[in-house]
């Protein structure tokens, strides 16, 4: 069972087209083992067995018949529980969606279903992708499949961990601000967050329109490519889908690097965010190959990862409390305390602070121009080892080396580079420039082909208990030095503007938050002349371009 699992896409379908392995064997070895180990993960809130099987046995009969789709035909693969799947609950991992049940697939589910991907079930995320771990929702979180006593990641917790474990052979997470990166470095898995735009979004459950991105989770780069070919491309309903023509991204898998050009940025791991000695040690490594293989490699700086951080916080936070603003009224009882506090004090993020942040944001995407021109890529450090799972942050969180590329839109892909004394996965990020997801494969392709860290596999013995892990939603999160009596005196006012009547322990949640956002909008209100436009400004040209020939 084991043996079959830990197979690659690649392999799979070779073996599929020989006629030595069919999809019927393959998904019921999948299901066997989830159902044998991943008590021990959480990875599934959903598990899909019937349809895995009925669509394994057409996948079956179609390839047995010559009438083979490609890569994904017979693969089974998991989607993070925010994508919508017709008939099947979509549940966001929260109890406000417990019992939805979609009508219609997401057009990313579409696509694969295309491809003959096969659907084994819906994976655990943090809630509505935001924020976490919670430890009051219907579920519980997902563990790390290297030390289940370990935090996954998130919020495309259940994905990582899915694949790591070898559940399913791809998964598909969406990264708003490092989820799909995040849980991939601390899983020790491939995680892609493509260009803005080149993947539909329609039918995701959203969280920020400006940073929203789909993308493909795997155990090999070249799986990754695979799963990205499969669901990449126009999308007419999604406004922010833009119409390019495809790539073959499999085709950028030549193993050779010599002569580009590859910005490293130092200053994010080394000034503002110090990582962990042996992931600097790991990155140091992953430096010295490519060098060996032949790129040119040269020290780049961006801006502070705090200005990202903080412009990212004032779009981000004000677009998800817009989201689920209706349902935090009519059932603020049914969110985790997580969600609630984080996502109520955006009260305080004010119409003006919001286009600051915006017009800002143009200004960050601009800078990147003079990188692009130099650099065929920038390298930034992943995530890892990770920490314990229920050591909860009594603190705001950090800034982190991924939000800047969520900020800028183009790709940006995690990769193993090595393992902790502890054998936790540490990563290294490569970052594009918008579109150019070739360059990205082929480089963290042919760092894979010359190291072995992604034949590894974390060790999961059925019948083992994982330790529980307590953690306490009910407390109230200790105030920050900064919130002040003004910051306790607006709150409940805002949240009585918003029609909503919180518990004290609430309440401070979201005045500790409050002071959070405050502090951001101060620090970055001399970014803008009077003159700058927003990044989300209108162009009626593109629509035009959308709908067809000028």
């Amino acid at each position: 069972m084991s043996e079959i699992c830990g197979l690659t896409i690649k392999e799979t379908a070779r073996l599929f087209k020989a006629g030595d392995l069919s999809p019927v064997e393959l998904v019921e070895a999948a299901l066997r083992r989830i159902e044998s180990l991943d008590p021990q993960v959480n990875a599934f809130l959903t598990l899909t067995g019937d349809l895995a099987r009925a669509q394994a046995r057409k996948a079956e009969k179609e390839i047995h018949a010559g009438h083979h789709r490609g890569p994904l035909h017979g693969i089974p693969i998991g989607l993070k529980d925010i994508y919508c799947t017709a008939g099947i609950r979509t549940t966001g991992h929260s109890k406000v969606f417990e019992h939805y049940v979609p009508a219609e697939d997401a057009a990313a589910v579409a696509k694969l279903y295309g491809a003959g991907a096969i659907l084994v079930g819906k994976l655990a995320t943090h809630e509505l992708a935001h924020g976490g771990p919670s430890f009051d929702l219907p579920w519980p979180p997902a563990r790390n499949p290297w030390n289940t006593d370990h935090f996954t990641g998130g919020s495309s917790s259940g994905s990582a961990a899915a694949v790591a474990a070898q559940f399913v052979m791809g998964a598909l997470g969406s990264d708003t601000g490092g989820s799909i990166r995040t849980p991939a470095s601390l899983c020790g898995i491939v995680g892609l967050k493509p260009t803005y735009g080149l993947v539909s979004r329609r039918g995701v459950i959203p969280n920020s329109y400006s940073f929203d991105h789909c993308g493909p989770m795997t155990r090999t780069v070249e799986d990754c490519a695979a799963l990205l070919q499969a669901i990449a491309g126009f999308d007419d309903k999604d406004p922010t889908s833009c119409n390019r023509p495809p790539l073959d991204y499999c085709a950028a898998l030549t193993g050779d690097i010599r002569g580009l050009r590859i910005g490293v940025l130092r200053h994010f791991w080394e000034e503002d965010l110090p990582v962990h000695d042996e992931l600097r040690a790991a990155l140091e490594n992953a430096l010295d190959l490519l060098a060996r293989l032949g790129a040119k490699v040269e020290v780049a700086r961006i801006r502070p990862l705090q200005e990202y951080y903080d412009i990212w916080n004032l779009i981000e936070a004000s677009e998800i409390l817009s989201v689920h603003h209706a349902n935090l009224i009519q059932r603020t009882e049914d969110f985790g305390s997580h969600f609630l506090g984080r996502t109520l004090a955006a009260c305080v993020i004010q119409s003006g602070d919001y286009v600051d942040a915006q017009r800002a944001r143009r200004r960050m995407v601009e800078e990147m121009e003079s990188l692009y021109a130099r650099y065929d890529l920038l390298l930034a450090p992943g995530s890892g080892p990770a920490p314990r799972l229920g050591a909860r942050c009594k603190t705001w969180p950090k800034p982190n080396s991924f939000v800047p590329f969520n900020m800028t839109g183009g790709p940006a892909l995690v990769i193993c580079i090595g393992f902790s004394s502890t054998g936790l996965p540490l990563a290294m990020q490569l970052a594009g420039r918008p579109f150019d997801e070739p360059t990205l494969f082929r480089v963290a392709d042919a760092y894979e082909k010359a190291t072995t860290w992604h034949t590894a596999h974390p060790l999961l013995v059925p019948g083992t208990t994982s330790v529980p892990i307590i953690e306490d939603n009910g407390s109230p999160t200790p105030l920050s030095p900064e919130t002040d009596d003004a910051t306790l005196g607006l709150c409940p006012a805002l949240m009585r503007h918003l029609g909503l009547t919180l518990t004290d322990t609430q309440l401070m949640q979201v005045c500790h938050a409050a002071s959070q956002f405050l502090r951001m909008i101060n620090r970055t209100q001399s970014f803008n002349k009077r003159s700058a436009e927003p990044a989300n400004v209108f162009n009626a040209l593109d629509c035009i371009r959308r709908s067809g020939p000028e």
